[in-house]
């Protein structure tokens, strides 16, 4: 049995008013729709960091760049009382023919160490 123009055109427009209500969601409904738990992504595996040692040999003498900064912070946490949460930054230089490092913390506080 065929339908007529105006029976299709009336289907059609029921289909659209159909998908019309189907993507009007009220608001309580997003709601519920956002707590949908996330897809897990799988780990990504993490590279290993590079483990870093400098030393300066300088007429028999060894100095480790992680000891010097330790002692840094020595000075910056007992000598000077600050907290190491306060502790930005570290410039170091090494006068090995003074035998000495002369640092700079923060940007501002200066000193030196004998190595």
């Amino acid at each position: 049995m065929k339908k007529t123009v105006k029976e299709v055109v009336s289907e059609k427009i029921e289909e659209k008013v159909a998908e019309a209500k189907k993507e009007t969601v009220k608001p309580e409904a997003k709601k519920a729709e956002t707590k949908k738990p996330a897809i897990k992504k799988p780990a990504v595996a993490k590279k290993a960091a590079v483990k870093e040692t400098i030393y300066l040999q300088y007429l028999g003498k060894e100095i480790n760049k992680d000891d010097i900064v330790k002692s840094v912070k020595d000075v910056w946490t007992k000598q000077l009382k600050k907290k190491v949460g306060d502790l930005k930054s570290i410039d170091l230089y090494l006068k090995p023919e003074e035998n000495a490092v002369y640092y700079v913390i923060n940007g501002d506080v200066t000193g030196s160490l004998n190595i």
